[in-house]
Order: structure tokens, then C-alpha cells, then sequence
């Protein structure tokens, strides 16, 4: 277990936890908020007697707060519970003594009707909180001087907003993305930390003041100047940290993302690693030689494998992978990714687990839609996206879904969003790249003949050594 030492940007948003009891962070993908906010949780346990809620997506709610307290040595007296999955699951989770408790979005009417006036937790830490940009209730005074909440707008967001001001003292926002698709997203996440004061009572109040009514009689059109003002009307609540002014916008900036193989899955990979053969329902996969062995290990890695080549049949063994482009996808909060996969198989799984992404097919109308910014996910093999094809109006942030051995293609897949080409576009913005690895397989090889330029075959040698 490592010991987290934060980069001074986590220590920012530690500080700015510490200090503002209701704030909004909002800190480019990748800069570890996850982290910084848990230092925060644990000095704040020292002078708070009470449990934190963290309201998540579910794969996030599921795995990556936990994961983060297992990671760091730092978190190792922190425990969590997951109030996530079926209605008794939850229900043992909820009783469970735990530090910090973990939610979706989708269970918050559950959750609030069930705890009622036991609300327990002092302390609510919103990951993604563009979530809550469709809450559209108020807090409003009766004839008798006395307030009540008028709800209005998402159920989870209305269910949230219950307790958000009468029963929570401190109230955290985190995003890297707290308005894709324009300032009018904004309202319903800074209702949550001052009930209206700074943008309006009501959301009506905020579009009147604000916007005009479009063409079409509903979306709605910023005033000039409209998202300046509205900026400085939320600059004490909200804390920005862009990557641009910590990284060099010439390189991008690289998170392997580890995942962990199900036992299940593991036992195929040692089995295929060692004796080039593993059974899958009852179908002998095998592997005559050693070439062959490292693309079978590649596929087990990514979560499938071909049991019969000629014809394409193949096995799902995992979604492991898949889970962890989600929590990307997720913390992408609506803006384009770009995902690069290896095998056939890959894309068919991508596909049906992402069914709005779209492959790279050769067609320029994809293209065009993808640098339009009509396509929240491209997919796309290294090998059919090298020289000349320029994706980098589309988007910044690409995934490798499997990473291949070829250093070149690598590259050029690269830089088809590159710093350069983003630069040289006019996009003063960061490039996010990041490599999404099942831990203790030949992935990591791959990553290391990518970053030292050695030998395939002195890799390979290296690692098999490893395992007599």
C-alpha cells in the first residue's frame, strides 16, 4: 500500500474543503479530486462526529471511492459503505458503521424517505455535480413568514434538496465539467450551495435575467456578456483549476487507469500465460506458439477471447474495462471521447455498451460530426487513424480501450487530438490521454515497450522469466 504525497493542486482542494463549508470544485479531469477530497474527509473526522454521504453515478458510487481508501495508506483507518444494488443490500449497507457512505444519483428519493428526520450525514460530497443542473424547485415563504421548499425539476435532484440546507452543513460539488453544454447548467448546481441567491430564487428568475428564448420557442440564448456576469455573480462559492495552468500544454497529460481482473478471468490468464491453453464453457482455447499466446492474452485482458478464429466467435470473460471507460465517460461530463480499441471484439462490446458511440468508418460525414462535436464517442483502431485524419475540433480526451505493442501507431493515433494540432487549431486546452490497464498482465508489458522502446521479445523473456 503507497502513501499518497498530493500535488500541490490537491492540496488547493483540500484547503478550499477545509475552509468553505459550501463550494463547488472544479478541477480539470485526472487531478486527483477523488483524493483531496478524502485528506479533507479525514481531518475533518477530527473536529465533525459525523459520517459523510457521497452521492456518485453508480460505477463511481460502486468502486472508486472505496478503491481510492484501499489505494493510499493514508485512508487505511477510513472504512466505507457502498448503499448501492438491491433494496436489502442497501438496507445492510445503511446499517453498517462506516466513516464515509457511498450513493447513486438514482437511489436519493429512497434514500431520504427512508432516513426521514434520522438524517444522519452533516457532510454531502456531490461527485459530478452537473448532475443536479435539472433542479428546478425554490425555497419559498408562506402568508405565515415560515419557508418551505417548493420542489421541482429530477426526483433525485428534488429528493437531495429536502436536506440539502435544513439538515446538511456542508456541501461539496465536484465536476470537471460544470457546464458542457452552457451556462444555463449552472443554476441548479449553485441552487444546491446558496438556495438561489447569487443567479435566482427561481430558475425562471435566472433564464429571464439571463437568456432569450430561441428560435425554436425552447432552448434558450445567453445575453452578451451573460456568461461573464454570471461567472463573477458565483466566484466566492466556486473553485476552478484548470489543467492548462499546471501542465505543459505541448504533452498531454497521461493516467493509467488499473483495473482488476475477476478470479474467474485471472485463473484463464495464468492458465493461457503458462500452458498456452484455457477452457472456456467447456471450449479449448489454444495457443501454438508464443505469438499467438501474447494476442490470446491480450484479448483475455480486454475481456474476451476468440474461440474460433476463422469464423469470429468469441467469449465475453469480463467487463472490467468496459466499467472503467464508463467512470471516463462519466467524469467526461458530455464532452467528446475518443477511444481507441484493438480487437474486433472490442468494438462489438463497445458498441453495445455505449450504444450513441460511433465507429471511425472511412465516411467524412462521421468526421464531420465527430469535430462538430456531434458524437460523444468515437471509436476508432490504430492502425485506420494515422496520417491525415485530424480529430482534435472534436474533442481532447482519448482512451486506449487495449494498447498495442507498435510504438509508431501509438503515436500517430496520438496526435491525431495531439497538444500540437490543438494548439495549432486554436484550442488553448489540455490533451487527456489515458490508458486503461488489467493489472498484472502482459498490458503492462505493452505500456513499458511504449514508454523505453525495448524489444517485444526481451519483454516477453523478461516477464516468463518472472513466473518459473
Amino acid at each position: 500500500m503507497k502513501t499518497l504525497v498530493p500535488r500541490p493542486y490537491q492540496k488547493l482542494i483540500r484547503d478550499r474543503i477545509l475552509k468553505k463549508k459550501r463550494t463547488a470544485i472544479w478541477a480539470f479531469m485526472g487531478s486527483g479530486k477523488t483524493a483531496a477530497t478524502l485528506l479533507a474527509i479525514d481531518l475533518l473526522k477530527i473536529v465533525e462526529d459525523s459520517p459523510v454521504l457521497i452521492v456518485a453515478p453508480k460505477l463511481v458510487a460502486q468502486v472508486v471511492w472505496s478503491d481510492e481508501v484501499a489505494k493510499w495508506s493514508n485512508f487505511r483507518h477510513l472504512t466505507v459503505s457502498t448503499v448501492v444494488g438491491a433494496l436489502s443490500t442497501r438496507n445492510r449497507a445503511l446499517a453498517r458503521e462506516a466513516d464515509i457512505y457511498t450513493v447513486n444519483f438514482e437511489q436519493l428519493p429512497w434514500l431520504v424517505d427512508k432516513l426521514g428526520d434520522e438524517w444522519p450525514f452533516k457532510t454531502v460530497v456531490v461527485d459530478e455535480s452537473s448532475k443536479l443542473r435539472g433542479f428546478r424547485g425554490s425555497i419559498q415563504t408562506s402568508k405565515t413568514g415560515k419557508k418551505f421548499l417548493r420542489a421541482g425539476g429530477t426526483s433525485r435532484a428534488s429528493a437531495l434538496a429536502k436536506v440539502a440546507f435544513s439538515k446538511v452543513d456542508r456541501f461539496i460539488e465536484l465536476t470537471g465539467t460544470p457546464a458542457p453544454n452552457g451556462i444555463e447548467t449552472l443554476w441548479g448546481q449553485m441552487w444546491f450551495l446558496d438556495a438561489g441567491r447569487r443567479l435566482g430564487n427561481t430558475f425562471s428568475a435566472f433564464s429571464r435575467r439571463w437568456f432569450s428564448v430561441g428560435w425554436d420557442k425552447y432552448s434558450l440564448v445567453p445575453h452578451p456578456h451573460a456568461e461573464e456576469e454570471v461567472r463573477e455573480r458565483i466566484a466566492d462559492i466556486t473553485f476552478a483549476l484548470r489543467a492548462e495552468d499546471w501542465f505543459d500544454l505541448k504533452k498531454p497529460i497521461v493516467t493509467n487507469v488499473m483495473v482488476e481482473l475477476p478470479p474467474k478471468a485471472r485463473r484463464m490468464y495464468r492458465e493461457m500465460e503458462k500452458d498456452f491453453y484455457t477452457e472456456i464453457n467447456k471450449r479449448g482455447v489454444n495457443a501454438p506458439n508464443a505469438a499467438v499466446k501474447a494476442g490470446k492474452c491480450s484479448q483475455l485482458a480486454n475481456g474476451a477471447v476468440y474461440v474460433e478464429e476463422a469464423g469470429g466467435a468469441f467469449e465475453e470473460l469480463h467487463t472490467s474495462k468496459i466499467a472503467a471507460l464508463d467512470r471516463i465517460v462519466e467524469e467526461a461530463g458530455g464532452m467528446p471521447v475518443l477511444v481507441v480499441y484493438q480487437f474486433k471484439h472490442d468494438l462489438k462490446r463497445l458498441l453495445k455498451a455505449f450504444p450513441k458511440g460511433r465507429k471511425l468508418d472511412g465516411k467524412p460525414a462521421t468526421v464531420k460530426k465527430w469535430n462538430s462535436g456531434g458524437l460523444p464517442l468515437m471509436f476508432l483502431h490504430a492502425a485506420s487513424a494515422g496520417h491525415g485524419n485530424n480529430f482534435q475540433d472534436g474533442g481532447n480526451i482519448i482512451v486506449c480501450f487495449g494498447m498495442d505493442w507498435d510504438l509508431e501507431l501509438y503515436e500517430q493515433v496520438l496526435e491525431r487530438i495531439g497538444p500540437v494540432r490543438q494548439l495549432q487549431s486554436g484550442h488553448d486546452r489540455a490533451v487527456f490521454v489515458y490508458h486503461i490497464l488489467a493489472k498484472g498482465t502482459i498490458d503492462e508489458l505493452k505500456l513499458e515497450r511504449l514508454r523505453t522502446k525495448a524489444s517485444v521479445q526481451e519483454l516477453l523473456l523478461r516477464e516468463a522469466s518472472k513466473r518459473l
